[in-house]
C-alpha cells in the first residue's frame, strides 16, 4: 500500500507539472502536447478549452473560411465554436455581397439557413434577382423568381423567359405535351401543336397511310405552317408504289408481304381459339405501323387469356423500337396524356405502366406497376416483367423470388380450372399451355440463380422445389386436356404446334433471299425499296442485310 500510495502521488505529481509546463508556454503545441500524454486528466477538458481558444486566435489571423472550417471541424463542440461560426457567416455575407450575384447570396442563404444574416441576405437577394431577371435562363430560378415576385412589373418579363426556356428546352413530344399543360397561355402554343401534328404525320406516313395523313393536314390550318409537308408526301406516296411494286423480289423483300392484313389480324383477336388470339397478338408486332398500337393495347387490357396480354405486351415493345424515335415517342406520349385526362383505373395504370417501361422510362413505369400489384390476385404479365427487370439488373436472387411467384400463381390457375371435360378442353389446355410455359421460366430463372453467388442459397433450393412442383402439375393438367381435345379432333392444335414460329423463320428467309435476288439484278428503284427494308423491317438480320446491300450498289 505504501508503494502504491508512492506511485499515485508521483503520478499526480508529474500530471500536475505537466499541466503547470502547458499552461506556462500556452501555445497551442504544448497544449496538443499536454492532452496527448493525459487524455483522461480531469484537467483535460480545462486544456481544451484553452487550446480551442488559442487556435480560434490563429484562425482569426488568417480570416478564411478555409482556417475557420478546419477549426470548426476539430472544436466544434467547444465554448469557442459559436465564435467561429459567427465570424465564418460573416465572411461568407460579406464575399456575397462583394460578389453582386444572386447566385453567390443564393448559396449563402443555403449554407447558413438560421444565421444572424438571414434577413438581409434575403433583401438582397431580393433587390439582386430584379436586377438579373433580364439574364435568368435556369427555369427553376425563373420559376422561384415569379413565385417570390408576383406583383412585380418584371415577373411578366421572368414569365415571358421561362414560356421561351420552356420551349425551347422541348425536345419531344412529351415535352411539349408538358408545355401545353404548363403554359395555359403560352406564346409558343401554336408551335407546339404544329410540331406534335408533324409527329403525327410522320407516324401515319411511316405506316404508308398517305390519305390518311393528307386528310388530317387538310381538316388542320396548323398544317399550313409545315414548310417541307409536300416533299414529305411525295416521299411516301413514292413509298407506297415500292411497296406494290409489279416485282415481286421487291415486295418479298418486304415484311408486309408475308403477314396478314391488319384488320384481319385485329379481327383474330377475338377468334374462339385462344391460340389464334395469341398468334394475332404476336403477328401484330411484325406490322409496322401506328395503327396496330392500339389493338395490342387493348389485347393487353382486356384479354382474359394471360397469353394473349403476355404476347400483346412483347409485341408492342417490338413494333415500338422498329418505329422511329420521334414517331414512338410521340404515339406514346399521346397515350400517355389521354390517360392523364381519365379516371384512373388497374387498366389505365397497367398501360401507363407497359408504355413507359417499353420506351425506357423504368423508373416512373415501376411506379405505376406497383400501382397494378394485387398480392390476392397477382398478374402474370407484371410478374414476369419483374423477373426479366431484375435479371437485367444483375439480381439474381430477387429475380429467382419473382419467378417462385410466377410459378405459383401458374400452380393456382391450374388449381382453379379443375380437371379437364370435354366442355372445358379447350380453354383449359390452351390455359396449361401458358402456365406450363411460365413454370420452364421459372424454372430457368431459379437455375440461373443458383449458378451465382447469393447470401441464401437454401431458399433457391426450397424456390427450386415449388417451381417444379409447379410445372409438374400443369404439364400433366396439359396432357390430360390436349388428350380429350384431340379425341374431340384429331386436327387440334397442340401447345407444342411451331407453325406460327416456322412461319416467321421461313418469311425472314424468305426477305434475304429477296434482297440476295435484288442484288443479283438491281431493279430501277432498288435504293428505295433497300432504305424501306433497312429502317423498317422487324428483324435485325434483314434490316442489316438490306443496310449492307445499299452500301455495296454505292446507293443512298
Amino acid at each position: 500500500m505504501r508503494r502504491l500510495l508512492l506511485l499515485l502521488i508521483v503520478a499526480a505529481a508529474c500530471r500536475d507539472s505537466a499541466y503547470s509546463a502547458a499552461s506556462k508556454a500556452d501555445t497551442p503545441a504544448s497544449w496538443r502536447a499536454y492532452l496527448a500524454g493525459h487524455p483522461d486528466a480531469d484537467s483535460a477538458s480545462q486544456g481544451r478549452s484553452r487550446l480551442a481558444e488559442l487556435e480560434l486566435a490563429e484562425a482569426q489571423k488568417l480570416h478564411t473560411v478555409v482556417a475557420y472550417k478546419r477549426f470548426l471541424d476539430e472544436f466544434g463542440d467547444t465554448e469557442s465554436a459559436p465564435r467561429a461560426k459567427a465570424l465564418l457567416e460573416g465572411l461568407r455575407f460579406n464575399a456575397a455581397r462583394e460578389a453582386g450575384a444572386a447566385r453567390a447570396m443564393r448559396l449563402f442563404i443555403r449554407e447558413h439557413p438560421d444565421g444572424a444574416h438571414r434577413a438581409e441576405a434575403e433583401q438582397r437577394l431580393s433587390e439582386l434577382e430584379l436586377k438579373e431577371v433580364s439574364n435568368l435562363t435556369d427555369a427553376a430560378e425563373l420559376e422561384r423568381f415569379v413565385a417570390q415576385h408576383p406583383d412585380d412589373p418584371k415577373a411578366t418579363e421572368a414569365t415571358a423567359r421561362l414560356d421561351d426556356t420552356a420551349f425551347e428546352k422541348s425536345a419531344g413530344a412529351a415535352d411539349l405535351y408538358a408545355y401545353l399543360r404548363d403554359f395555359p397561355a403560352g406564346t409558343h402554343r401554336e408551335d407546339a401543336r404544329r410540331r406534335l401534328l408533324s409527329l403525327e404525320l410522320d407516324g401515319l406516313l411511316f405506316s404508308g397511310l398517305v390519305e390518311e395523313a393528307e386528310g388530317q393536314a387538310k381538316r388542320s390550318p396548323l398544317a399550313a405552317g409545315l414548310a417541307d409537308l409536300p416533299q414529305r408526301l411525295a416521299r411516301a406516296r413514292a413509298e407506297r408504289a415500292v411497296a406494290k411494286s409489279a416485282d415481286e423480289r421487291v415486295r418479298k423483300a418486304l415484311v408486309g408481304y408475308h403477314l396478314r392484313a391488319l384488320d384481319d389480324l385485329a379481327r383474330a383477336l377475338s377468334a374462339p381459339d385462344p391460340m389464334d388470339r395469341w398468334e394475332a397478338a404476336r403477328e401484330l408486332g411484325f406490322v409496322v405501323s401506328v395503327k396496330a398500337l392500339d389493338p395490342l393495347l387493348d389485347a393487353l387490357q382486356g384479354s382474359r387469356v394471360p397469353a394473349v396480354r403476355l404476347e400483346a405486351f412483347t409485341s408492342l415493345g417490338r413494333l415500338l423500337r422498329t418505329l422511329p424515335r420521334p414517331v414512338a415517342d410521340y404515339e406514346v406520349a399521346t397515350r400517355l396524356e389521354a390517360l392523364r385526362e381519365k379516371a384512373s383505373d388497374a387498366q389505365a395504370h397497367l398501360t401507363s405502366a407497359a408504355l413507359l417501361d417499353l420506351t425506357g422510362q423504368l423508373e416512373r413505369a415501376s411506379a405505376e406497376y406497383q400501382k397494378v400489384w394485387d398480392p390476392a390476385a397477382p398478374d402474370p404479365v407484371v410478374l414476369k416483367r419483374w423477373v426479366e427487370i431484375r435479371t437485367e439488373r444483375r439480381q439474381p436472387f430477387s429475380a429467382a423470388v419473382a419467378a417462385r411467384q410466377l410459378a405459383l400463381w401458374a400452380k393456382a390457375e391450374v388449381d382453379r380450372r379443375g380437371p379437364a371435360t370435354a366442355e372445358s378442353a379447350l380453354a383449359l389446355a390452351r390455359d396449361a399451355c401458358t402456365c406450363v410455359e411460365l413454370t420452364r421460366f421459372a424454372r430457368g430463372v431459379v437455375a440461373a440463380a443458383k449458378t451465382a453467388k447469393t447470401d441464401f442459397p437454401e431458399d433457391l433450393d426450397a424456390f427450386g422445389v415449388r417451381v417444379e412442383d409447379a410445372a409438374r402439375l400443369a404439364e400433366a393438367r396439359l396432357k390430360d386436356a390436349e388428350l380429350l381435345l384431340v379425341q374431340a379432333d384429331a386436327r387440334a392444335r397442340r401447345c407444342a404446334d411451331r407453325s406460327f414460329v416456322e412461319r416467321v423463320a421461313v418469311a425472314e428467309r424468305q426477305r434475304l433471299d429477296a434482297l440476295e435476288a435484288l442484288k443479283a439484278k438491281p431493279p430501277k428503284d432498288v435504293a428505295l425499296a433497300l432504305e424501306l427494308v433497312r429502317d423498317r423491317d422487324p428483324e435485325a438480320s434483314v434490316r442489316e442485310a438490306a443496310g449492307r446491300l445499299l452500301a455495296s450498289l454505292n446507293v443512298r
